[in-house]
């Protein structure tokens, strides 16, 4: 269980929390950590609709997978699209935050260089092969935990000698008068794409010795992520009560740089850097891998035109049309900024984690008819309808602009979904983007939902 929950917190990558900072400090008045709990509560209820759906389809473990399964296969095609935007933009979250740390680093050189050279490197290597980084990613994770225990005993030491707020010990980081429910909400929207990832470790349902054992380390995960989350939050915002600390194109982009900076100078950036560089590569690498995996895995199924995303290089192996689109859709990095990207993943991940709690509804209480007893009524009824309303509640508080292009995108899928159907009047093609491929370098460790 533990090894799973290991996967899963390196999916989710614990030093984003100091590359979202400021940009959360402003949107909820300097609350971050109020952000992160009331973001671990709304993903506590979803990760238990998440082990309920994996102990009855251990299949894929996705949200289009459940949805299709206990609802309606045109329904879940189009939760299936839409989570796509997701997978699509995560390789290009990536190569924003190596572009705002290699800013900080030369920042002389034009981001945009920056942006190309990492993405072709990505590129050509999962190009030349699609070979998995489970062990390195587990290293990274160590790596990074232990750089954040540092950094948070450091931060105390500044603390207790009349640095930033000059306690340990404050509701000020949760609470202060300045503060309204709604700016703490818009954080909260905000930070739940640093959950994303924990529903990945649903991939080794299969090979779990128990089948116990999933429910509770995708709990687990969401626990002890969001945990670390709260901790590194809470004394970074003591240590920094205010967003005025930070420059506003460190806002925009990552603020990791400059907290290591203002807190440890120049070794500490550099060491605080180096930790989140490698987990950001590593998870570039799997990201990149797993969406294009994906894509080959719909086009050999028909889902997209299989011309050209069913294609394997015959030199390489590798599905080489899906690598090079999805490295150009990463070149898009150059014209955005993290906190634009956020919003836009955000859409796709919340309506999945919406329609999983609904999932929950539509199989046990409907389907089986589980809803006599009081205990099952809490369970899959209360329980994932709470889930369900706080989902959208952080859906409906996105970005208007986000919503816009997201709502536009759903469109597209049913538009799209249509011409499959020829007007409903077929069946819709099903896809598992775990199956096994034959053709190229097996992904050994990819994931759908790899994050940063």
């Amino acid at each position: 269980m533990w090894s799973i929950v290991g996967l899963g917190l390196g999916y989710m990558t614990p030093t984003v929390v100091f590359d979202t900072f400021g940009n959360v400090a402003v949107e909820t008045n300097n609350v971050v950590p109020a952000a992160y709990a009331l973001a671990l509560i709304v993903m506590g209820f979803t990760a238990i609709s998440y082990g309920k759906m994996v102990g009855v389809i251990p299949s894929a473990g996705s949200a289009y997978t459940y949805v299709r399964e206990s609802m309606h296969p045109s329904l879940g095609f189009l939760v299936g699209w839409t989570s796509l935007i997701d997978y699509l933009l995560l390789p290009m979250v990536n190569a924003l935050i190596l572009r705002s740390y290699m800013e900080a680093l030369f920042p002389d050189i034009p981001g945009w260089v920056w942006v190309v050279a990492f993405t072709a490197a990505v590129t050509g290597i999962i190009y030349l092969t699609m070979r998995g980084t489970s062990n390195v990613n587990m290293i990274l994770l160590v790596f990074s935990i232990v750089v954040m225990a540092v950094f948070v005993v450091m931060v105390i030491v500044q603390l207790l000698q009349g640095a930033g707020a000059g306690t340990v010990a404050s509701v000020q980081p949760f609470f202060h008068p300045e503060v309204e429910f709604g700016a703490v909400l818009a954080g909260a929207t905000i930070v739940c794409f640093s959950f994303i990832g924990f529903d990945a470790v649903t991939m080794y349902a299969e090979e779990a010795k128990n089948p116990k054992t999933m429910p509770r380390a995708i709990l687990l995960t969401v626990l002890v992520g969001g945990a670390i989350f709260l901790v590194a939050s809470y004394f970074t915002q003591l240590r920094f009560p205010s967003s005025d600390a930070f420059p506003p194109e460190a806002i925009a982009d990552s603020t990791l740089p400059e907290i290591g900076s203002q807190v440890g100078g120049i070794v500490l950036q550099s060491v605080l850097t180096a930790a989140g560089f490698a987990a950001t590569l590593a998870s570039w690498l799997a990201s990149h891998a797993s969406v294009a995996r994906m894509l080959l895995v719909m086009g050999r199924n028909g889902v997209l035109p299989k011309r050209l995303f069913g294609y394997i290089s015959p030199r390489t192996h590798t599905p080489a049309f899906t690598v090079v689109l999805v490295g150009v859709v990463s070149l898009a990095a150059i014209a955005f900024t993290l906190d634009q990207i956020v919003d836009y993943i955000n859409y796709g991940a919340l309506i999945a984690f919406t329609f999983v709690n609904i999932s929950v509804i539509a199989w046990f209480a409907i389907r089986q008819g589980r809803r006599r007893t009081p205990r099952d009524i809490v369970s899959y009824i209360v329980m994932p309808a709470i889930g369900m309303a706080l989902t959208g509640l952080l859906w409906v508080n996105l970005d208007d602009h986000a919503l816009t292009v997201g709502l536009i995108w759903t469109g597209l899928g049913l538009v799209y979904l249509v011409f499959l159907t020829r007007g409903f009047r077929r069946p819709v093609v099903s896809f598992d983007e775990n199956q096994p491929v034959t053709g190229f370098n097996k992904i050994v460790e990819p994931g759908p939902r790899s994050q940063i």
